[in-house]
């Protein structure tokens, strides 16, 4: 009864699909969609040939840096529209380059801290360097957490909750060190076989630092609500004297709770989006230049600007 069964063979080399034309590069892109294989950081909201476009520019981007068209989608991400590679892409593309006398990457501890590093050598110069990016820098930098515990903005229920940090800076330091080493060092030594791509953190670095140009806000300022007035008296014969409403007896501004408000609830965001949302709905620049604070403005960009540097590298993984 199995005669008539082909018998399964061993061997063969097993070769990537590279598509040569656009049509066959959106083509892949369609199936990597339909798969379910697209990365979100790519697609975002996208769908059916939005997003297979997307996955197709990432494709042909990653036939520029010599990457084949699946390993092109686990490298990129892209951060406001620009891409950008994860540390372990910009590795990968340096070293398929032929161009590399060797490249090693660590961690080590000095004086009871960790010092991420990079060294690297060229074939065809002979240029070396070799790049540290230490723990006192990630703690300059905002980046570095110890907490096991932190305080997360709940936007569906609106409120803030404790949770376990899963932040990589928490998880993998060694790791996300030497990547940040890796990444200066690199894009110095190797500039033109990456092509002007960058790595995943000096884009977000660039990209806070345009964000913040922007300055004016987005809806009109919001006076304080006046105390609802006092309730009418329960019997007519009784006569309740009531004290007249002084400026002593208003809703005062209180400048110190509606900083700490703020930093409270950008502690609670998970990712840059979250932060500009939390961001809008205290629309702080305007409710501070109403209340005759308009010097404390710049105070409270910095308490959003130093949250979005502790979540630049949560996409890093």
């Amino acid at each position: 009864m199995n005669a008539h069964i082909p018998a399964l063979t061993a061997g063969g080399q097993v070769m990537a699909i590279v598509p040569q034309t656009f049509e066959e590069t959106l083509r892949v892109a369609r199936a990597v969609v339909a798969s379910g294989l697209a990365p979100s950081a790519l697609v975002g909201k996208l769908t059916g040939d939005d997003a297979a476009a997307a996955v197709a520019v990432a494709i042909m981007s990653g036939a520029e840096l010599g990457l084949k068209p699946m390993v092109s989608l686990r490298s990129f991400t892209v951060i406001n529209g620009k891409p950008a590679l994860y540390g372990d892409g910009l590795i990968n593309v340096v070293r398929m380059s032929g161009k590399v006398a060797y490249l090693r990457t660590g961690c080590e501890e000095r004086n009871g801290k960790m010092v991420g590093f990079c060294e690297a050598k060229r074939l065809d110069t002979s240029e070396d360097k070799r790049v540290e990016f230490s723990q006192v820098d990630a703690e300059r930098a905002g980046l570095w957490q110890t907490e096991a515990i932190v305080t997360k903005w709940n936007k569906w229920d609106k409120k803030n909750e404790q949770k376990p940090n899963d932040s990589p800076w928490y998880r993998f330091p060694q790791r996300m060190l030497a990547w940040r080493a890796a990444g200066y060092c690199l894009r110095e030594l190797f500039g033109d076989v990456l092509g002007g791509i960058r790595d995943e953190f000096e884009v977000r670095e660039i990209d806070e630092v345009e964000t913040m140009r922007d300055i004016t806000p987005e809806k009109p300022a919001l006076p304080p609500k006046p105390p609802a007035p006092p309730a009418p008296p329960a019997k007519a014969a009784e006569t309740v004297e009531v004290a007249p409403v002084t400026e002593s007896t208003e809703l005062e501004f209180n400048l110190g709770d509606f900083l700490e408000q703020i930093e409270t609830g950008l502690a609670g965001a998970k990712d840059d989006v979250e932060v500009e949302e939390i961001w809008n709905d205290f629309d702080a620049p305007a409710v501070l230049e109403t209340n005759g604070h308009a010097d404390m403005i710049d105070t409270a960009f910095a308490i959003r600007d130093r949250r979005l540097a502790q979540l630049a590298p949560l996409n890093g993984g």
